[in-house]
């Protein structure tokens, strides 16, 4: 049974020493999430967010966002544009425990709904994340991850899916010629946030306001971080995104939109096997026809496999042209 905001609202006032709640109310699904949750308003005016964890999946998801936070100094927050909750107390709950957290204002908006200006602010945004020292992450022991971990642990999704014998033929030809492709991971790995999603992006005055969801924190290839954007099927809000984040972090990554790609073709392969590992007909059936989908579109767009992407060969006059200008600009 959910636990009423009402309830959640007292556990909020044992959790937060000093915490007056003269108002709460029911945050989030009320039937069928992970948490029973609550937006707790304070007599000063502050906001907070209580969380109960309704499985032990979502204890233990909370808990690594915990320690995810707990990373985040302030000093990291500082150099970050948008908001980023912060950790203000707990509660033991019924062999669990509620966490209460300062509100991040803001609301989440449909991947569908993205316009220029809100892909160029998430552009910025996970840039932003992305130029964090690296440091702060190890020092946490949270995991870090090589190009070559990155590209083995792509291959062991690949050939898993191969090996249910539902992965459509071009599929399996596809990924293999990405995943042998060298050039393809030949990457700095940066700070992560790992779980990023239409959910997870705070969204006010139409640019990021916040970002939550942290508990996949971590070093690693930064096209996981964008391959959710491609989700939108708007090729002007992923060319903003992209164009936004390369203005902010430089274009030393050639091959950053190809290797989101073919992260984003692997979720549906990740997807067919969760189907397999619980055993259901549902699922699988959803995968295969997300994957019989992706096959056709990658058929109408045969110049675009991926692989790694070259810089189109420059003539001499334009070569001068280019010295020139770096020469001026000295």
């Amino acid at each position: 049974m959910a636990r009423s905001h009402l309830t959640l609202a007292a556990l909020a006032t044992s959790a937060v020493p000093g915490l007056d709640a003269v108002a709460a109310a029911s945050f989030g699904s009320g039937r069928g999430g992970d948490f029973d949750s609550a937006l707790i308003t304070g007599r000063d005016g502050h906001h907070w967010l209580i969380r109960v964890p309704r499985t032990a999946q979502a204890e233990a998801e909370q808990s690594a966002d915990l320690v995810a936070l707990r990373a985040l100094s302030t000093g990291v927050r500082t150099r970050l544009p948008f908001a980023v909750s912060t950790f203000a107390g707990q509660v033991p709950v019924d062999g669990t425990r509620g966490v209460v957290y300062e509100y991040v204002y803001g609301s989440p908006v449909p991947l569908r709904s993205y316009d220029s200006r809100l892909a160029t602010s998430i552009g910025a945004a996970i840039a932003a994340i992305h130029s964090l020292p690296t440091s702060f992450v190890t020092d946490a022991g949270l995991p870090t991850l090589t190009a070559s971990e990155s590209q083995r642990s792509c291959m062991t999704v690949a050939d898993r899916a191969a090996a249910t014998g539902l992965l459509p033929a071009a599929l399996v030809g596809r990924w293999e010629r990405a995943l042998e492709d060298s050039k393809l991971w030949q990457f700095q790995p940066v700070v992560s946030h790992g779980g990023l999603s239409a959910d997870s992006v705070l969204v006010a005055e139409g640019e990021v306001s916040g970002i939550l969801a942290w508990q996949d924190l971590r070093v690693a290839d930064p096209a996981r971080d964008l391959q959710w954007i491609l989700g939108t099927r708007s090729e002007p809000v992923v060319e903003a995104v992209f164009a936004s984040y390369e203005q902010v972090r430089g274009a030393g990554d050639r091959q950053l939109l190809q290797r989101a790609r073919l992260y984003s073709e692997l979720e549906l392969a990740k997807w067919l096997l969760h189907g397999t590992e619980v055993r259901s007909t549902e699922i699988v059936d959803d995968a295969v026809e997300l994957l019989t989908g992706l096959v056709d579109s990658i058929r109408d767009d045969v110049m675009n496999p991926i692989g790694a992407q070259t810089m189109p060969t420059m003539a001499v006059d334009e070569v001068e042209a280019m010295l020139d200008r770096q020469r001026r600009a000295v």
